[in-house]
């Protein structure tokens, strides 16, 4: 993959010695992000490290604008993620490279451009947290002439430094002997500075074109032996069998068969988030999850996700519910179920997960405190007495089944019941109290079900 010859045309005129000079960096880099896609920008940080290396952009001002350009590709995500970490690592703190012991620093083929305090400053002040709106809108001519001072910005550089030494130990070895095909070259003369006055076709010739050099990379081909047969009595027999009449193929039937299950899980999912599914794609999503107890963790549901579920599909919610028990985000789950809006939709998920499994006691009482204030704070007459009504039904179906301990919430439902006295629910809740505090036994709801048809009654 490599630039086309119109992109590389781009590129070269955002490089523009007039330019350079004349533009901010700021408007430069919106420029780059305007002219090409989020797919090429790392082609086009290829090539930008390659002319870096190879000494083809002659102005300091040019060098300096490729190095913005190449950090301002992926702005907004962490440095060490960036396919191009390990060129800001070079440039702050440069390779030693010897000739022999005792020699001074050279030179070497490939190596990026040294800094000048005032840019290795601008660089640490790009990778830094502090804001880049006033060095970007400076050209990069005015950061090349600029004073360093005592103003200096210091950038720990330790953590990349160990996150790619990390990602470099995951690599093979092999991965690590290549070179590229491209090098500059070792002594660089007058002449060579003199002649090069085409820089462009130079660029183009390089990293364009389906074959472009700047992709190749060279390595040496790794050649064993092949080991000598055996010839002696004692040869093991698994190397020669003789017993063996026919060989047959043994083919894995599963390989590059697509997961339709999986995607077409996901695709209901999706709709549920909008709309109620049919009784037809309720069953097949739930079958689906039912095959494969891992779907779950694959078909897109997160805890911001789960109201709209709710409200729209509460099956669905509660058989992903279940399923999720043993995750990890099970408990904002939780925190997310209790903190929305109370409706019967979530009455009835709350229902059905008490009555299958455990739930966090702190869980289950902060959920009917919610519906309490909800019921409290509400302002339609209409409206409030049919939240009372769901609530007192919902505490009831809780109380008889002994998913909670009444003694615990019995101040705040008490005064909930007489508050909301006026109501039937309110009142046979407030008996129901009674009877617990006399000692006297009550029958228990055998099914969630029942809580429904009250409330839909």
């Amino acid at each position: 993959m490599a630039l086309t010859v119109e992109q590389c045309d781009i590129l070269l005129d955002i490089l523009g010695e007039t330019k350079v000079r004349t533009h901010t960096l700021e408007s430069l880099s919106n420029e780059l992000h305007k002219k090409f896609d989020s797919c090429d920008y790392f082609k086009v940080g290829t090539c930008l490290v390659m002319m870096l290396q190879q000494d083809l952009l002659k102005e300091p001002e040019q060098k300096l604008v490729a190095i913005t350009l190449l950090y301002e590709l992926y702005r907004g995500e962490a440095l060490a993620n960036t396919p191009f970490a390990n060129v800001f690592n070079h440039l702050l703190h440069p390779p030693e490279h010897q000739s022999s012991v005792g020699s001074p620093k050279q030179e070497y083929p490939g190596q990026l451009p040294k800094l000048t305090p005032p840019e290795k400053q601008f660089l640490t002040q790009l990778l830094s947290d502090v804001p880049k709106d006033a060095i970007l809108k400076k050209t990069a001519t005015q950061i090349i002439n600029s004073d360093v001072g005592n103003t200096q910005t210091n950038f720990d550089f330790s953590v990349v430094q160990l996150l790619l030494a990390e990602k470099q130990s995951e690599l093979p070895h092999t991965c690590k002997t290549g070179i590229p095909v491209v090098l500059s070259l070792p002594e660089k003369t007058n002449n060579y500075t003199t002649e090069r006055n085409d820089y462009a076709a130079l660029v183009k010739t390089i990293a364009t074109g389906d074959n472009a050099p700047i992709n190749k990379v060279y390595k040496p081909e790794f050649v064993t032996l092949a080991p000598p047969l055996l010839n002696t009595d004692d040869e093991m027999v698994w190397l020669n069998p003789t017993n063996i009449k026919e060989h047959t193929v043994a083919y894995d039937v599963t390989m590059c068969v697509p997961d339709t299950a999986g995607q077409e899980a996901r695709q209901l999912m999706n709709k549920a988030y909008k709309s109620a599914l049919s009784l037809q794609q309720q069953q097949q999503l739930l079958g689906e999850l039912e095959n494969d107890s891992k779907l779950v963790y694959h078909i897109g549901l997160t805890p911001s996700k789960l109201p709209e579920l709710v409200e729209n599909n509460p099956l669905i919610a509660i058989e992903v519910l279940l399923k999720l028990m043993q995750s990890k985000q099970i408990t904002e789950y939780f925190s997310v179920l209790v903190n929305m809006e109370m409706s019967l939709h979530s009455m009835e998920v709350v229902n059905r997960l008490t009555t299958t499994v455990d739930l966090p006691t702190e869980f289950v009482h902060l959920y009917i405190s919610n519906c309490i204030s909800t019921c409290e704070t509400i302002k339609d007459r209409y409206m409030q007495n049919r939240l009372v009504r769901l609530v007192c039904v919902f505490l009831q179906s809780l109380i008889r089944n002994k998913i909670i301990n009444v003694q615990e919430l019995f101040i705040e439902v008490q005064a909930f019941c007489i508050e909301f006295s006026r109501i039937r629910e309110a009142a046979a809740l407030f008996r129901l109290l009674k009877q617990l505090e006399s000692g006297e036994q009550i029958g228990l709801v055998s099914s969630p079900t029942i809580m429904k048809a009250k409330l839909e009654g």
